[in-house]
């Protein structure tokens, strides 16, 4: 996967219980520092999820890498294992977050990937929707 001419935001931090909320705090912080605006509670639940998938694979770290264009930002969780955990419903959870766009997943050599495209503007609630 290449990402290019795009501001972007990497980190790695070890593969345990803890790593679903140190990750959602820096994605939001990241996005704020770029000077998007958006549901900061649905990005941080789909951080989870993709984390949480990411450490299932039981590998010694993991890797985020996101990216923005266009109000819209790629987080990509990689789970450094060669041999991920069988598929889950991780991806009908993320797609059913208000802020995904797509969402996927994929093996690499170096492990499993997934990610998740987000719409980073603030989405409203009508009475329509209610």
């Amino acid at each position: 996967m290449t990402v290019r001419n795009r501001q972007v935001c990497n980190f790695t931090i070890t593969s345990d219980r803890w790593a679903a909320g140190k990750v959602g705090g820096r994605v939001v912080e990241a996005l704020r520092g770029w000077g998007y605006r958006t549901d900061e509670e649905a990005v941080t639940s789909v951080c989870q999820l993709l984390v949480e998938a990411a450490v299932a694979d039981e590998g010694k770290r993991i890797s985020v890498h996101v990216a923005d264009q266009d109000a819209m930002a790629l987080v990509v969780v990689l789970s450094h294992r060669p041999d991920p955990a069988p598929y889950d419903d991780v991806l009908a959870r993320i797609a059913a977050t208000a802020v995904t766009s797509s969402c996927g997943t994929d093996a690499a050599p170096d492990g499993r990937r997934v990610w998740a495209l987000l719409d980073t503007r603030i989405k409203t609630t009508t009475k329509a929707q209610l």
